[in-house]
C-alpha cells in the first residue's frame, strides 16, 4: 500500500485492545510522533459506578493513545501485517485534575512521543474535557519485537 492514509486503518490495526477494554473511538490525527483521539465516556467502561467513571481510567485512555501513535508508526516502518504485539507501560508522571468522569462525555487527548530509542519511547500525553484540563501523564512505553 503506497502512501495510505488515516482512513485506510481501523483502531483495531493500531491497537490490540477489544470489547469493552477498546476506549478509543475516534483518531482525529496520527504520523510518526503524535496521536489525537476522541472517547466518549460510556457506563461499560472499566471503573464505571453510579456517579461516573473513577478518573484513573484516563490513565489507560492516555496509553492507549500513546498505542495509536506506535502502531501507526509500526505500520508504516514494518507493514500492516507486523506483529501487532501491545506495549509494557510504565507511569513515570501523573496528575490528574478531575475525581471522577460524567458519562457520555467526550475526552480529547494527544499523545506525543518526546523520545524514542527503537522499542522504547516515552510519551506525554495531555488529556481535556471540553476546555478543562483533566489530566497529564509522561509514560513509558517499552515493546519487544518479534523475533
Amino acid at each position: 500500500m503506497k502512501n495510505p492514509t488515516l482512513s485506510d486503518f481501523t483502531l483495531e490495526d493500531l491497537l490490540p485492545h477489544r470489547g469493552d477494554m477498546l476506549l478509543v473511538s475516534h483518531i482525529v490525527e496520527v504520523d510518526g510522533s503524535h496521536a489525537t483521539t476522541l472517547c466518549r465516556t460510556d457506563r461499560s467502561w472499566p471503573l464505571a459506578g453510579d456517579h461516573g467513571i473513577e478518573s484513573l481510567i484516563l490513565t489507560e485512555v492516555a496509553a492507549q493513545t500513546a498505542g495509536v501513535c506506535n502502531g501507526w508508526d509500526r505500520i508504516q516502518s514494518r507493514g500492516l501485517d507486523s506483529e501487532k504485539m501491545g506495549w509494557l507501560v510504565g507511569i513515570k508522571k501523573a496528575e490528574i485534575f478531575i475525581d471522577c468522569l460524567p458519562y457520555d462525555v467526550e475526552i480529547v487527548t494527544r499523545a506525543e512521543n518526546t523520545h524514542n530509542y527503537g522499542n522504547l519511547r516515552e510519551v506525554h500525553c495531555r488529556q481535556h474535557l471540553q476546555d478543562r484540563l483533566v489530566g497529564s501523564f509522561t509514560l513509558q512505553l517499552f515493546q519487544e519485537f518479534a523475533k
